[in-house]
């Protein structure tokens, strides 16, 4: 039984490995250039005797007129034009000088013969030691390397400098987790990684925690600190939009003033409320100042949205239906949720209803006392206003229920046409509305959308026509005030620091925790909003196109051997696995998506951007918003987040935004080793990611290399104050499987990009295998949504890996044991890229 399942595994590998030739040469003739078909594995290679140099890359060719001149004479031009017979005297003095000419000839052959030899035999050996070195990373090999002496390697060797080797660190340095490291700890002047308080260790007692407390804080501050790729993202656009080129077209100069506008706070706190109180006279004035033109409740509403991005009484927003997702539709609907009540509220499960949180209900009236006096109100007037406000917010509230619960009662994405909406909840236009939202897109009443709480919807709607027909509420203006109070929210971030700081206290007086954000982080986020095609752009010009692709490419095809290496449970999920694999080819996000200067020069056309008043810039990067939902609704292609830092799945392949591929995590002229280091992990990890449910629901490898995996981590770190569980979750066990996957099969992407060119330079003396380790030490922490998984410093793979022979410099100072037999089954098998 056990033969035949290994001739099944063996039929099926060589089934994939034909159908991946297959695909490779396709995929390779799609980027113009096919990789090559020789196999690759993880243990250093016998050099090919066939080839004593490598085959020079196209692209380090000489130029064109240094190859005319050095051009040696083709010896089939030489010609004898006569030839004149001899005599017979002179043919026997010829014979003669022939055979004297014979034997001297004969010597210098033999000679020549025991001096190639000679020389061959020092080439190979030559070749042996390069070819060896390469695939060691040698410290004795260093001569043969060139060094990077750009000024991103300058960077990236001072950034190496300051972080901890992982190869000269003991056990006991791999005993914190990824979580425990990113723990914001403020400890003499400078704070680690990202704020986010989280207790240490909590299951440590205290004398272990006090010994071991100055280890771990000189290991934080030898260390960078572990940014989430999206931070490391948002400060390499921070350094675009601050420089100043005169070259920059019309659009990216309206784009950078408007960061420079967001980030001018003086301007903002020197204008006050007025920019906001002159927008309210446009809107027709509220009650309660005392005038307001009664405007119509519909007409308003459409304005707030169309104009202002304000969803008072329920919220919009453009996505396809999961239910065509079978037929591969890429049709788009507008969707209808329920609204971000201003108002704090709680579910009871009991009741299966919402209200408003009953103790909230101080800090949230005070708050909103506040916004009327900074907008001068008086006191006597204010309250009034405060009281009907809170009213009309918890009866809405009360129709208001989690998305779960929504999901259990088949709430979620029920179709109906516009004309259907109107008949149950007529309070509200809804063609005039979403035409409104959707300019300049022309909307029928036969048109479907998606609805995601219809009783919300309904009862929303009973809930205005009241609030409309009240008689003793007819010149408050209740649902005008509403209105505009709810347009304050939205224009908060262009509000003076009164505004904000009475935001930020009822946040915490609500018992929310949150990050102190950076004014030029949240600037940058506020431009991805409505300028977010001219960061594309921008992104695109500085993407170093074709190093991106071939490590897409390398990792994509890597990723596919790896999955050939699993045993799965039966044949057919393997080949319905595979299938959908090579139904999604891997793509950069191409040149012919994103818009040219001329056409980003024509959309920004009509937008004046000052760089003081930035209220009035943002009021113009709302209607941008505007224009940006409606172009989503129009598109029938997939669109790219532009401040994506990872691979989605996509109807037509898996597509990889440029956000990943920035310094420090990327740069052309680093030494390749660095490249796939960091972000070919990255790459690899965020694949598996998203097929890792249906890869662990079907193969049967998982769970005997985690387990190994953690069987060292335990045998290596049990002198080292390590606490906690001894035995893994299944989550854990997962992304431990699935984090050493991505790394061996980033190491072999990079070796066999070594195989189509072997040049490759050093960092700070370091190359090859070791640099490639380092950088992977410097990035595998990274925060993503699955660290929390991880049950031990992924670092602690390198000693794991480098317990097979000959694939690291030197032993780390942690080594792994492999005598026993069962350690084999983590150690890195080879894998063949055919």
């Amino acid at each position: 039984m056990q033969g035949r399942s290994d001739n099944t595994d063996a039929e099926q590998q060589q089934e994939v490995h034909v159908k991946l030739e297959g695909y490779r040469t396709s995929h390779g003739k799609r980027n113009g250039a096919r990789m090559s078909q020789t196999s690759i594995e993880l243990q250093p290679q016998q050099p090919d005797h066939s080839k004593s140099h490598p085959e020079p890359d196209s692209r380090l060719q000489p130029p064109s007129q240094l190859l005319l001149a050095e051009q040696p004479h083709n010896p089939l031009q030489i010609q004898v034009q006569h030839q004149n017979p001899l005599q017979p005297g002179q043919q026997q003095r010829l014979t003669t000088e022939r055979q004297e000419e014979t034997a001297w000839v004969t010597y210098q052959r033999l000679f020549g013969l025991l001096l190639g030899i000679f020389i061959g035999t020092a080439i190979l050996g030559l070749v042996y030691y390069i070819h060896h070195g390469l695939h060691t990373g040698s410290r004795n090999n260093a001569g043969h390397v060139i060094p990077c002496v750009s000024s991103a390697c300058q960077w990236a060797a001072s950034r190496l400098s300051t972080s901890a080797d992982p190869f000269t660190q003991p056990c006991e340095y791999f005993v914190s987790t990824c979580g425990s490291k990113r723990h914001s700890v403020k400890r003499g002047g400078r704070q680690r990684s990202q704020a986010i308080a989280l207790p240490s260790h909590s299951l440590m007692d205290r004398s272990t925690e006090a010994k071991r407390q100055n280890k771990r804080e000189l290991r934080r501050q030898t260390e960078d600190a572990n940014l989430s790729r999206q931070s490391v993202l948002l400060q390499y656009l921070r350094g675009i939009l601050d420089t100043n080129n005169s070259s920059d077209s019309s659009a990216v100069k309206k784009t950078k003033d408007f960061y420079r506008s967001c980030l001018d706070t003086r301007s903002l706190e020197a204008a006050g409320a007025e920019p906001f109180l002159r927008l309210i006279q446009k809107l027709g004035g509220w009650a309660v100042s005392g005038e307001w033109n009664k405007t119509d409740f519909n007409y308003t509403l459409g304005l707030l949205m169309r104009e202002y991005g304000t969803f008072p009484f329920f919220n919009l927003y453009v996505g396809k239906d999961p239910n065509e997702a079978a037929s591969k539709r890429t049709k788009r609907y507008i969707q209808i949720d329920q609204p971000d009540l201003l108002i704090p509220i709680e579910w009871n499960n009991k009741t299966q209803k919402s209200r408003a949180k009953t103790e909230t209900l101080r800090p949230f009236l005070a708050s909103c006392q506040s916004y009327l006096d900074f907008l001068g109100s008086p006191p006597s007037k204010s309250m009034r206003h405060v009281g009907t406000f809170i009213s009309l917010s918890s009866e809405l509230a009360v129709a208001a229920s989690p998305v779960q619960y929504r999901l259990l009662k088949g709430q979620l994405y029920q179709r109906m046409t516009i004309k259907e909406l109107q008949s149950q909840a007529p309070a509200i236009d809804w063609l005039g509305c979403l035409q409104a939202a959707f300019h300049p897109m022309s909307l029928t009443e036969d048109d479907h959308v998606l609805l995601h709480n219809l009783p919300y919807i309904i009862q929303m709607s009973r809930i205005i026509n009241k609030w409309l027909h009240k008689p003793a509420m007819s010149n408050s203006g209740t649902l005008h005030t509403y209105m505009v109070l709810n347009l304050l929210h939205t224009l908060m971030p262009a509000m003076d620091s009164r505004f904000s700081e009475t935001a930020k206290n009822l946040s915490l007086a609500l018992g929310n925790i949150e990050e102190e954000v950076p004014r030029w982080k949240h600037c940058v986020l506020e431009i991805e909003r409505g300028f977010d095609s001219v960061l594309t752009h921008l992104l695109s010009e500085r993407t170093a196109r074709r190093e991106t692709e071939e490590i897409i490419e390398n990792v994509f095809f890597s990723f596919i051997s790896k999955i050939t290496t699993l045993r799965w449970k039966d044949h057919e999920s393997f080949q319905r696995f595979i299938d959908k694999v090579y139904s999604s080819p891997p793509r950069l996000w191409s040149s012919e998506e994103i818009s040219n200067e001329d056409d980003l020069d024509l959309f920004f056309s009509e937008v004046t951007v000052s760089s003081r008043g930035f209220f009035s810039n943002y009021l113009q990067l709302l209607s941008l918003w505007q224009k940006r939902r409606s172009k989503l609704l129009a598109a029938q292609t997939e669109v790219a987040d532009t401040l994506s830092v990872a691979p989605s799945l996509v109807t037509n392949g898996l597509l990889f935004p440029m956000g990943m591929f920035i310094p420090p995590l990327f740069h052309p002229t680093y030494p390749k080793a660095m490249n796939y280091g960091a972000v070919g992990f990255l790459v690899a990890k965020d694949i598996f990611h998203l097929f890792v449910s249906e890869i662990y629901s079907h193969n049967e490898t998982m769970h005997a290399v985690g387990d190994c995996v953690w069987a060292h981590y335990l045998n290596a770190t049990e002198k080292g104050g390590r606490v906690g569980a001894s035995r893994l979750t299944s989550e854990q066990r997962q992304e431990l499987w699935l984090q050493y996957s991505a790394l061996q099969v980033a190491l072999q992407a990079y070796h066999h990009s070594l195989s189509q060119n072997p040049a490759d330079t050093s960092v700070s003396g370091l190359h090859h295998n070791q640099l490639f380790f380092r950088s992977f030490s410097q990035v595998s922490c990274d925060i993503d949504p699955y660290s929390e998984s991880m049950p031990l410093d992924p670092s602690f793979l390198i000693p794991v890996f480098c317990a097979q022979p000959d694939l690291c410099p030197a032993n780390p100072q942690c080594s792994v044991e492999v005598q026993q037999s069962r350690s084999r089954t983590c150690l890195p098998q080879p894998l063949t890229i055919s």
